[in-house]
């Protein structure tokens, strides 16, 4: 057995312990017996190289469940509840809606994070020092289907922080727990980053009218909650809000501009990798490093790498890898992070089901892309759809029209919106003129998007999906799979230089 393959199995054990462990309790002494079999095993047949992948396995299984466990214990643990807060808060995240703007702050004293929710104006940004006088309680779930509570949990905000309220003259009532008192406070080189950020998006708000503008910001930056509900719905009927959540096809998308700009600037091409790979880095950190954009850089980053340094790297353990990474660091992503679960399931159904596509459809009938297009639309379905249907109860029987009518013109139109941004730094009325370049292909998706959504048939409403079902979704896919693998020698695709940049969504 390779190296390769042994690491990817010792991850895989990690995985699965972090899974295990974030749907069910384990008892303290289930991790015991599991320990000390272990080193039994491997104290007796220490020679057998097999035993020792098995010890090495069931060693991360126990690592990941025990690193799960003492998180979720941290989240348990409320001593602040009902407690009054008064003091300096630093603003780590400013998350606009339609009813407000939510903050996440980190006291200064205590550094304690948490959420404080307040009117749209007075805009906060990142860095800001504010002096907050509210109460602590737990975070409310007000959604049955939602557990909103541990969403921030796993982010480390436990506490909702209610601002005082004191009435105004005239029976309204304003907000006097938060008041800024210095700004450009946080860590300097993210103060930087987030300035040019929004500075980038001043630009962009200054020049393209709404609604095109909500979505030249999502497709850019990420992010869909500054467009009106029923955009959202029209988003969400024909199952294209992947477009505004900086999905792997969008950082696939920068990373080949980035590359193309090192070429034509004079990099080598290897440099123009290294150039791409920082790129990514700054933009992930410059959109708030959502867990999406995470695993799309690390992924992205990972075979960029592998290009670079003329290796193939497999699409499988690049995937396995990133998601051992982040849940690592956080390993309440996997349960309570919706996003981080369709982000990889995504990724993984391009991986194991465009093979299949590869070599029955895809060969025989190119029609200029649009059959890559479906096939990767339909590979990422089939994987997300039992996720969608327990999360949302809603599902998209017109997706994959919309990903033919939409994914094409995507990379012109991130193009253009970002040159407006820019040309609003260095000539102002160059970016007047872009704006209407790029108003074009945001208006056409704007309105594809919408009429498909009107159709009575583009999406049915899922009621009573239970975990169980998804599970036997998953149980039969994988067999499905197997079978297919088995019999008729479907191998899973390797990403080298060649074929990077064929299958943009892999990443």
């Amino acid at each position: 057995m390779s190296k390769s393959r042994i690491f990817f199995i010792i991850l895989l054990a990690f995985i699965a312990g972090v899974f295990v462990r974030s749907f069910w309790e384990i008892n303290q002494m289930i991790y015991w017996l599991l320990i000390v079999a272990d080193i039994i095993m491997a104290a007796v047949f220490y020679k057998n190289k097999n035993v020792l992948i098995v010890f090495f396995a069931i060693s991360f299984f126990v690592f990941g469940a025990w690193l799960t466990q003492s998180r979720i214990v941290k989240t348990q643990n409320l001593k602040l509840d009902g407690q009054n807060f008064r003091g300096e808060a630093l603003v780590l995240k400013s998350s606009p809606n339609a009813f407000g703007q939510n903050l996440i702050v980190k006291t200064t004293a205590e550094k304690i994070k948490l959420l404080v929710q307040i009117p749209k104006y007075p805009e906060y940004n990142y860095g800001d020092l504010l002096n907050v006088e509210c109460t602590l309680k737990s975070i409310e779930n007000k959604n049955a289907d939602f557990d909103y509570q541990m969403y921030m949990a796993k982010d480390g905000v436990l506490y909702q922080c209610d601002p005082v309220k004191s009435p105004t003259s005239r029976g309204a009532e304003q907000f006097n727990g938060v008041n800024k008192i210095g700004e450009n406070k946080g860590n300097f080189f993210l103060n930087k980053i987030f300035l040019v950020r929004n500075l980038l998006q001043e630009n962009v708000r200054k020049v393209i009218p709404e609604p095109e503008r909500a979505l030249a910001d999502g497709i850019l930056f990420g992010g869909s909650n500054q467009f009106p509900k029923e955009i959202q719905n029209d988003f969400s009927k024909t199952g294209m809000t992947h477009i505004v959540a900086v999905s792997g096809y969008n950082v696939t998308i920068i990373a080949e501009y980035l590359i193309l700009i090192g070429i034509w600037i004079g990099l080598w091409r290897k440099r123009a990798v290294w150039f791409a790979i920082f790129g990514i880095v700054l933009f992930v950190i410059m959109i708030g490093l959502p867990s999406s954009a995470v695993r799309a850089g690390v992924m992205g980053t990972l075979l960029l790498w592998a290009m670079k340094n003329g290796r193939l790297a497999n699409s499988e353990n690049a995937i396995i890898f990133a998601g051992a990474v982040m849940l690592l660091i956080n390993p309440l992503l996997l349960r309570w992070d919706v996003g981080f679960q369709l982000s990889f399931l995504a990724t993984l159904g391009i991986v194991l089901i465009s093979p299949i596509w590869e070599k029955s459809f895809i060969k025989k009938n190119k029609a200029l892309g649009i059959s890559e297009i479906i096939a990767l639309s339909l590979s990422a379905q089939v994987f997300v759809l039992p996720i969608i249907a327990y999360n949302f109860h809603i599902a998209s029987l017109i997706s994959l029209l919309a990903n033919v009518l939409i994914l094409p013109i995507v990379p012109l139109t991130m193009l253009l919106v970002f040159l407006v941004s820019l040309a609003g730094l260095i000539f102002p009325p160059l970016s007047l003129v872009l704006a209407w370049l790029a108003f074009m292909p945001l208006t056409y998706e704007i309105n594809v998007i919408h009429i498909l959504a009107q159709f009575p048939w583009a999406s049915i409403e899922i009621e009573n999906f239970s975990g169980c079902w998804v599970t036997l979704y998953y149980i039969i896919l994988f067999g499905i799979m197997l079978f297919i693998k088995n019999f008729h020698n479907v191998k899973f695709p390797m990403i080298n230089d060649k074929s990077i940049s064929k299958s943009k969504a892999q990443i």
